[in-house]
């Protein structure tokens, strides 16, 4: 295909807030713990050799620290705020209790529903989490590489690979997205996107080929 270009979107490693259950969001600006550190090292060792021409990570330290090595090896950085996690204003930082996890549910719901303006904790709405992500798109396709790898997090993937699949953003909550799980996108057109690999953790040993949200 001529001017054929792959987007590598891969979800941040673990950290202990995911670990222990705690809601981290785009308020927390935690670290990876070391079987996140573990995970990023296997990522790195079976993808070192693809001829990436960039990384871009969100703006908090989980994503970047997950693929430091490419970095380190001297792979062009950027760092990208809109394809930061949702907020979940009141929410981050805390456990969940019985009330917030009864609220979540509900408002994500409402967004299946196309209710895209339901807010929990009062931080993000859906709405507003779409529209910076379709900036994320668009500045994609400004650009000249043809093989870019992208370190975001758990629901922004959610919603970023639903609006890449051309769908509506009210099915988002079909996609699901395990720490370090790998989704490779070829563009097919202006914004549209086919998807080769879904959440692909064959690089993963069974240990830490875990489920942490």
């Amino acid at each position: 295909m001529t001017n054929r270009k792959l987007i590598y979107l891969v979800r941040h490693g673990e950290t202990d807030y995911n670990l222990r259950g705690i809601v981290q969001g785009s308020g927390v600006d935690s670290s990876l713990n070391e079987t996140g550190r573990q995970q990023a090292a296997h990522f790195h060792e079976r993808y070192r050799d693809e001829p990436f021409e960039l990384v871009i990570t969100s703006g908090l330290k989980r994503t970047w620290e997950t693929v430091a090595p490419f970095i380190e090896g001297g792979l062009s950085w950027e760092k990208h705020e809109t394809i930061n996690e949702m907020c979940w204003g009141s929410h981050e930082g805390k456990l969940g209790t019985p009330e917030s996890i009864a609220e979540y549910q509900a408002i994500k719901n409402g967004w299946g529903a196309g209710q895209l303006d339901g807010r929990i904790g009062g931080g993000e709405s859906a709405r507003e989490l779409g529209d910076r992500l379709q900036q994320f798109i668009h500045h994609l396709e400004e650009r000249s590489e043809s093989r870019i790898l992208v370190c975001s997090h758990g629901r922004a993937m959610c919603a970023l690979v639903t609006l890449m699949m051309g769908r509506p953003l009210e099915r988002m909550n079909e996609l699901r997205h395990n720490n370090l799980g790998l989704w490779v996108a070829e563009r097919q057109g202006p914004g549209r996107y086919d998807f080769l690999r879904q959440n692909d953790r064959d690089h993963l040993p069974a240990p830490l080929n875990v489920e942490r949200w």
